[in-house]
């Protein structure tokens, strides 16, 4: 668990289900997602069960819970891929670069191995894009037609962040 300001950063329980179903059902929070807003608490679920699966050696699964109610999700998959959301009632209030900034050295300390943190983001996420710049990570490339929802095609941003020196 991690606590900052104003949040707590701790491991997915099977209680989360309602909230996390509340962001991920909100077409505002899903739409640079690669998958489309869930329909369905069983869908959320399941989602749920493959965070609460992830092998330790595999990744790290977080939700970010504000006075006690989760109301996101940071988390390195793939080694080492960062993935984030946030429920818009919380959005452009600092919160997420406020997780992230207490996340990366987490991530980095639990994978010694891991010499760079990567992100891909829809080049139309303008506020992902900024929030990454902010931590420092930097564009590594781009590519066009890399994901497709509901028929929609979008394309990435590459960006990566190097393992702080020292």
């Amino acid at each position: 668990m991690i606590d900052t300001a104003r949040l707590r950063l701790r491991p997915p329980r099977a209680g989360d289900v309602d909230a996390l179903h509340a962001i991920m059902s909100d077409p505002r929070a899903m739409r640079y997602w690669g998958t489309p807003p869930h329909a369905s608490l069983a869908e959320t679920r399941d989602f749920l069960s493959a965070m609460r699966a992830t092998p330790r050696d595999a990744g790290e699964e977080l939700v970010i819970a504000r006075a006690g109610r989760v109301i996101g999700r940071v988390a390195l998959w793939r080694i080492a891929e960062i993935g984030f959301f946030l429920h818009p009632d919380h959005w452009r209030q600092g919160l997420m670069r406020e997780a992230l900034a207490a996340a990366l050295p987490l991530f980095f300390a639990r994978f010694p191995a891991v010499d760079r943190i990567t992100a891909d983001t829809d080049p139309e996420n303008a506020a992902a894009l900024g929030l990454l710049g902010a931590l420092g990570f930097v564009e590594t490339g781009r590519a066009e037609r890399t994901v497709c929802v509901d028929g929609v095609w979008s394309g990435s941003v590459y960006l990566a962040l190097d393992r702080p020196a020292g």
